[in-house]
């Protein structure tokens, strides 16, 4: 438990749904502690009136933010500001951004320059660019909580089969080049080792494909030959077109 990340997670209110937020703290304690929980928006307004309850339910700190301009959001500079001030106060491993909004890239990107990771989430209609800069990045829509299935284990992930993985050329990819960078003279990669390599380079999670873990979707795509060791548990993969 020493090793565990201690994380702080930004929250746009404003673009993001309160029914997100406990698929969001359950998906980042996998990862290490959640010490600094901030939402950030403007109180006052009737929009935002569902989320007191879930405000209190996981502890997360809510930060007042006046509007003074129709055309500014002063919420997003004040929660700039926050990240920015943390980033060189406090010790923190991770951040975490929960937003939907293209203008919190820059700090992204400037946190990311320090070696710290960033966890994003946000809304499908997230702007790619704030997505690629993230260090991994989750569609809030596969972790939002619904009336009959609250529980992250029983969320309401729609699994993308075969054929539909295999159609997307930015999945192939990832998955085919991490396997080509780790395997061994015989063509078989460790799951570990291609999962590291795909969380360095990009900022896939195979949740936004229905799959809790990595393995589930390779198996899935089934593009891979796959091998499991009984006695050390560790997954191999090789391109099923891999030639000696």
């Amino acid at each position: 438990m020493q090793n565990r990340e201690h994380i702080a997670l930004f929250i746009d209110s404003d673009n993001i749904s309160h029914r997100a937020l406990e698929g969001i703290i359950n998906e980042l304690t996998k990862y290490g502690v959640v010490n600094i929980r901030q939402a950030y928006g403007n109180w006052t307004k009737d929009n935002l009136k569902n989320w007191e309850e879930k405000l209190l339910e996981f502890a997360i700190k809510p930060i007042q933010q006046f509007d003074y301009s129709k055309n500014k959001n002063a919420t997003d500079i004040l929660m700039t500001i926050d990240a920015m001030d943390m980033l060189h106060t406090k010790q923190i491993d991770a951040f975490a951004f929960a937003t939907s909004d293209s203008d919190f890239t820059p700090v992204v990107m400037r946190v990311q320059q320090e070696g710290i990771k960033v966890y994003g989430f946000g809304e499908k209609k997230t702007p790619k660019a704030f997505m690629a800069a993230c260090s991994q990045f989750i569609f809030t829509e596969n972790i939002m909580e619904n009336s009959t299935t609250p529980n992250i284990d029983t969320i309401n992930q729609t699994k993308k089969q075969s054929k539909d993985l295999k159609s997307d050329k930015w999945l192939l990819n990832i998955l085919k080049n991490a396997q080509s960078q780790t395997m061994d003279e015989f063509g078989w990669s460790n799951l570990a080792d291609m999962g590291t390599y795909i969380s360095n380079n990009s900022s896939f999670s195979p949740i936004n494909y229905g799959y809790k873990k990595l393995s589930g979707l390779l198996k899935a795509i089934d593009i891979f030959d796959i091998y499991m060791d009984e006695q050390s548990k560790q997954m191999s993969v090789r391109d099923k077109n891999y030639k000696a």
